[in-house]
């Protein structure tokens, strides 16, 4: 069995390809015809998500439950990032 050697190749054009593998799943942009324009869908779904999100603060609020919150900043940013990866899922796959 021959081994090759890459004497005279330099060491950017060896990592290159490596370095480029993890893009090669951009094939398009996650982009919505929204009135003739096309509009990111990732911020529909982060605004999905805060709407969401204030929906279950005044759900939370009537029961009193916002309370016992101990750092209700924290809940309602990670029911937000939550709210919104699972409508992402949900409708776009």
């Amino acid at each position: 069995m021959r081994r090759v050697h890459f004497t005279g190749i330099s060491p950017t054009v060896r990592v290159a390809p490596l370095l480029a593998t993890p893009l090669a799943g951009c094939a398009g942009s996650p982009t919505l015809n929204v009135f003739g324009s096309f509009f990111p869908s990732w911020m529909l779904c982060v605004v999905a998500g805060v709407i969401l999100t204030v929906v279950a603060h005044r759900i939370l609020a009537k029961t009193a439950v916002d309370k016992s919150i101990p750092a209700p900043f924290l809940v309602y940013v990670s029911l937000t990032a939550a709210f919104t990866f699972a409508i992402w899922l949900v409708w776009l796959g």
